[in-house]
């Protein structure tokens, strides 16, 4: 950047003592403003470069101060800044400050980049063991420091659970003393077996997004009225802040310490729903904008199997749903309710993880010293193989090279990745209807022929639509059903036909993606509406995703018009 030259000329400077005095002051003035603007200018785009950079990597930093590598201690300021408090609440927090370490037996506090997990067991490669979550900051009270049998571990209570967290991510004694005066904020403790979180402040169907158990603690961010709270949710897909009920028989309101969220997963799942359905399809079922069959005409969505959805009314054997952002109706005797549901929900949940940041780097080993081998993105839902403190390990998908696990951790720091019990929801799905040319019809019916088969079964070196096929299985035997010829492999299949790109790709095309070494080992099709449908994994079958769920490297057209 050029900067404009300044000149100051100030005459009789030596005739006056009392304008050379103005003088000297004016002239320090302007050089501390041009310091200041300088510092501005030239500060916000390398921020903004951090920021870019980082968060295609694994974490977002907002300074260095804050920036810590995860188990490092966060730099957590020893006198918190506190706005809009009375003197009133500003005594009754200093009181809290001064006695809260007297609630429990021995104080630790969490220091980490975002969360760690609470565990049953003293062991972190079981994805089963874990129950709940602890939120950098959060308090527990240490039972024993070191448990027969373990190593590196605390045996705690915190939210009302007691386990087992890792011992790197907990300070105690005086550095602990010295975090409280910043962590005692005024929370809402639930004393209820569950709370409902709702968007707006107000009991009405549809508006439930999340739950809370009995002992969770919840920072109060402000009240509406005399009967709801606002608060900040853990773990909600694109909630920021929500409202929860104050009345005294849900919640007890004081200033204290942040606890353990658990993850329980009947009571977060069953909760969700204000009237839940489940899909009793083992593969997927049509939602429809209108409650009748009309062949493809009004299909809006497809509920996958066992996926869950709230049932808002009901209309001549049909229910009308939402699930997943789709609205519209399904058939009654496909959809499980009551006792039923519940039951199949609480089979059927499982881990899922959720990207918060717009890209974010996926590596073969659970370390930054493991090479990045693609990227996921924002919005999508992952199912998770396994939790660890500080990274996640999701499903992503298979290859057709070799039937073997690649590796796909994900770090979890600064908030990158919530990670949530949850049940599968309905996709927003429309079945190509361009039929304005034969080229047009005939990608139309290739990609509505493809979709017939979600949620069929994958099978590594298989060919079978209906027993099992990998991804490039798949995609052969689609277009072989309309005359086209494709090679066997993924690999193979990226020779093929003529290479598009992201803006001109059309239904029918083929998405290719690589593996951690750069070759490429799957494939999928292009249906329209920035979806692929593709054999995924033995975990996900053939499945409706994202075009770009992972970063795609070729795209091209086999079709030929």
């Amino acid at each position: 950047m050029r900067l404009p030259k300044f000149r100051f000329t100030i005459k009789g400077i030596q005739q006056e003592r009392k304008t050379v005095i103005i003088a000297s002051v004016l002239v320090l003035a302007l050089v501390a403003v041009l310091s200041v603007g300088l510092f501005l200018v030239f500060r916000k785009p390398v921020y903004e470069e951090e920021l870019n950079r980082e968060a295609g990597s694994d974490a977002r930093v907002v300074s260095q101060e804050a920036s810590v590598a995860v188990g490092d201690a966060l730099n957590v300021a020893a006198e918190p800044v506190v706005t809009n408090i009375t003197t009133e609440e500003e005594e009754e927090r200093q009181a809290a400050i001064a006695t809260v370490e007297s609630e429990y037996q021995r104080l630790g506090i969490v220091q980490c980049s975002s969360y760690i997990n609470f565990r049953t067991k003293p062991d972190q490669n079981d994805l089963t063991n874990i129950q709940g979550m602890l939120a950098n900051g959060a308090a527990v009270d240490i039972l024993d420091d070191a448990p027969e049998g373990t190593d590196g571990w605390l045996k705690v209570r915190s939210g009302g659970m007691t386990g087992y967290v890792s011992k790197q991510f907990i300070v105690t004694g005086a550095d602990a003393e010295a975090l409280i005066p910043a962590l005692v904020k005024k929370r809402a403790t639930v004393v209820t077996e569950k709370l409902r979180m709702r968007s707006t402040p107000e009991i009405v169907e549809g508006n439930t997004v999340g739950s809370a158990a009995k002992g969770e603690k919840y920072e109060v961010l402000g009240f509406e009225g005399e009967d709801w709270i606002r608060i900040e949710p853990d773990n909600i897909d694109n909630i920021s802040e929500c409202y929860m009920s104050a009345k005294p028989e849900n919640v007890s309101i004081g200033y204290g310490l942040d606890e353990a969220r658990t993850l329980d997963l009947r009571q977060k799942v069953l909760n969700m729903y204000d009237h839940l359905g489940v899909s009793l399809a083992s593969d997927y079922i049509n939602v429809r904008s209108d409650p009748k069959e009309d062949g493809i005409k009004n299909i809006v969505g497809k509920l996958p199997g066992y996926a869950g959805a709230n049932i808002v009314g009901e209309k001549d054997g049909w229910y009308q749903i939402e699930s997943g952002g789709v609205k519209g109706y399904v058939r009654a005797d496909l959809l499980a309710t009551g006792k039923e549901a519940e039951a199949l929900a609480t089979s059927h949940a499982h881990v899922m993880a959720i990207v918060n940041t717009d890209a974010l780097n996926v590596r073969s080993e659970p370390t930054t010293d493991s090479k990045a081998w693609t990227k996921i993105t924002t919005g999508q839902r992952y199912d998770v193989l396994n939790q660890m403190d500080g990274w996640v390990q999701i499903d992503l998908d298979s290859g057709d090279d070799e039937d073997i696990d690649q590796g796909a951790y994900v770090s979890t720091r600064d908030n990158n990745v919530s990670v949530l019990y949850a049940l599968s929801e309905a996709i927003d799905y429309h079945p190509a209807t361009d039929a304005a040319n034969a080229a047009a019809k005939l990608r139309s019916d290739i990609v509505n022929y493809a979709c017939q088969f979600v949620g069929n079964p994958y099978v590594w070196g298989g060919t079978s639509l209906t027993h099992g096929a990998d991804c490039s299985g798949f995609t052969q035997s689609v277009l072989r059903h309309f005359g086209i010829s494709v090679p066997r492999v993924s690999r193979a299949q990226a020779n093929t036909g003529v290479k598009v790109t992201s803006k001109n790709m059309r239904p029918g095309d083929l998405i290719f993606y690589a593996n951690k070494s750069g070759t490429i080992n799957h494939v999928g099709m292009y249906i329209g509406n920035g979806q692929v449908v593709n054999a995924a994994s033995r975990r996900s079958g053939i499945r409706i995703y994202r075009w770009n769920y992972r970063t795609p490297v070729a795209i091209r057209n086999v079709i030929g018009n």
